[in-house]
């Protein structure tokens, strides 16, 4: 026996092995329902995949139906799921009015605080997709808004603060 005839045998059974995992790979319909098969599990990013679809469309009605109420120069504006909710202190100058609009889109509700309590009435947000405007006067600085969802409430706030 020579030293070239071992080589062969293994380099002939690694090209036979290589065909018999290659026909196991490619035989069934070729949609990967194969008999016997499963399916891979999706990884956590595919499964969020659409929530934060989702998110992204809410958000997009959301400012969109803010789009047609802007007055006076915008000061502040953003959008934040309702979970998160809104907690500012956006750069005011005393004894100016402004004009805080805010939608939401989803379920449930948020509510809307000021601090001072003096520079606005505590509002109830229905996340219904209802424009809701507040107006706000700076008596005091900082002020700070903050809104919060209720709990159990889901989907998307805009909200935006202009000159009034």
């Amino acid at each position: 026996m020579t030293n070239s005839h071992p080589r062969a045998w293994i380099a002939g059974c690694a090209a036979a092995a290589s065909a018999l995992l290659l026909t196991s790979c490619t035989s069934g319909s070729g949609d990967g329902a194969a008999a016997g098969t499963t399916s891979p599990r999706p990884s956590v990013s595919a499964s969020q995949a659409p929530s934060e679809a989702r998110e992204k469309a809410l958000t997009d009605q959301a400012q969109a139906a803010l789009a047609g109420v802007h007055s006076g120069t915008m000061v502040e504006a953003g959008a934040e799921r309702v979970t998160d909710g809104i907690h500012t202190e956006p750069s005011f100058r005393r004894g100016r009015t402004y004009k805080l609009n805010l939608v939401c889109f989803g379920s449930g509700s948020a509510r809307v605080t000021f601090t001072p309590a003096s520079a606005g009435a505590k509002t109830e947000v229905p996340c219904d997709q209802s424009l809701v405007q507040q107006r706000i006067t700076v008596h005091k600085l900082p002020m700070r808004i903050d809104v919060d969802g209720a709990e159990g409430s889901t989907g998307m706030i805009a909200w935006q603060i202009d000159t009034a």
